[in-house]
Order: structure tokens, then sequence, then C-alpha cells
């Protein structure tokens, strides 16, 4: 029989260097951002604790156009945030099993205007849907699970007694 214990996922915001408003090809990414959660694996080897790191980065790409004087602007910013979960598991003998997994466009948005002024509209919106990215990385563990367990069972023979 499997348990799963999840003790919980904390987010730390990081804003990196704005982006120039003149680019009109996909920007580099903008913004970074950490989600952490932990769980432990009961294994006929022993309990292991997982720990997944999930590193959200916001790319952006300006689209539109600015308008001549008198005429409106079709300038916007769209954006997505790509998440690389990396996961740590030391089994009971110490062996340390990782994987990375990534997925992209976790997060979507756009904001009117350049998108070199819109870095604090879009760190709001994305600490706004922190539940989103908490949610995201512990499907991302329940997923990983069968994976985790398979390499625990490789690692000890393959004998499951629990």
């Amino acid at each position: 029989m499997t348990r799963l214990f999840a003790t919980g996922a904390a987010v730390a915001l990081t804003a990196l260097a704005p982006i120039s408003p003149a680019a009109s090809n996909p920007a580099p990414y903008s913004h970074a951002l950490s989600v952490d959660h932990a769980l432990r694996v009961d294994h006929h080897s022993g309990p292991v604790d997982a720990r997944y790191r999930g590193d959200v980065k916001i790319r952006q790409q300006q689209v539109g156009a600015a308008g001549p004087g008198g005429r409106p602007s079709t300038l916007r910013c769209t954006w997505a945030g790509d998440m690389t979960i990396a996961r740590e598991a030391r089994s009971p003998a110490g062996a340390i099993m990782s994987r990375v997994v990534t997925r992209d466009a976790v997060l979507t948005g756009s904001h009117v205007g350049w998108c070199g002024s819109q870095g604090k509209a879009i760190a709001a919106q994305v600490a706004a849907r922190r539940d989103t990215l908490d949610r995201h990385i512990q499907a991302v563990a329940q997923e990983d699970h069968q994976v985790l367990r398979a390499e625990l069972d490789r690692f000890h023979g393959g004998t499951s007694v629990g």
C-alpha cells in the first residue's frame, strides 16, 4: 500500500531585468517564480521523502503596433508562464533519484501596452493565481508517483512487500 503525505507548497516571486519595449520578437524570460511541494512515499525499503521544485518563468511577446497621432494603438503584451519541475527523492539507502519535467504555458495572460511597462501587472496577476501553480505542482507530483515507485523498485531489486 502506498500513502502520500503532502506537506504544503510555498511560492516566491523574483523580478529579473525588464524587457525593452521596442522588442517585437518573443522576449526572453522576464520573471522567475518558485513553487515547492514535498511528500512522503511509503515503500517496502522505507519511507522516501520527495521534494518538488517548480520554477516558473514568464516569457513575454509584444504584439500589435503603436498608432500614429490621433489613432488608437493596438499594442498588447502577451505572456505565458512555463514551469520546470525538478524532483529529488532520497531512498532510505541514501540514493538520490531526480527527474525534471517541463510544462509550457501553465499560466497565460495579456495586457494592453508595451511589455516593458507591464512587469508589475504581470507579477500581480501571477501572484493572484498562486493556487493554480500549487495545484499544478501537486498534480505533477501525483503523476510522478508511479515513476518514482519504479525507480525505487529498480534500485532495491524490484521486491514489493508494502
